[in-house]
């Protein structure tokens, strides 16, 4: 699993959308199968503009096959349908430190 950490440099809504699409291709040419890519979940606490950003744009991409899937982190658990699913093709994410702990601030894309 590759890390991307689209907080860093307190990016604006367009930057870290520009910035998401230049690592999904990253990853997709390292043949890199799982991304985890840290959005933040606002400083208010109350929802980031990255973090819905983000979401969107895993959907359009979802929906025209360009990506699997994805699952936020509040989702991450082995309750969760498409995560256990993952965690099945892709054991070692058993061993990630947001599993089950229901982080906002990130999204797991499946490639």
């Amino acid at each position: 699993m590759r890390v991307v950490n689209l907080e860093d440099g307190r990016p604006t809504r367009n930057q870290a959308v520009l910035r998401l699409a230049r690592e999904l291709h990253v990853s997709r040419t390292a043949r890199v199968e799982v991304l985890k890519i840290i959005h933040g979940y606002g400083s208010s606490g109350v929802g980031g503009v990255l973090r819905y950003a983000v979401w969107s744009e895993l959907r359009q991409l979802r929906e025209r096959g360009e990506i699997r899937s994805f699952v936020s982190g509040e989702n991450f658990r082995i309750s969760d349908e498409l995560t256990w699913a993952m965690l099945k093709r892709f054991p070692e994410l058993k061993q990630d430190s947001d599993l089950g702990r229901g982080n906002k601030g990130i999204t797991i894309v499946w490639l």
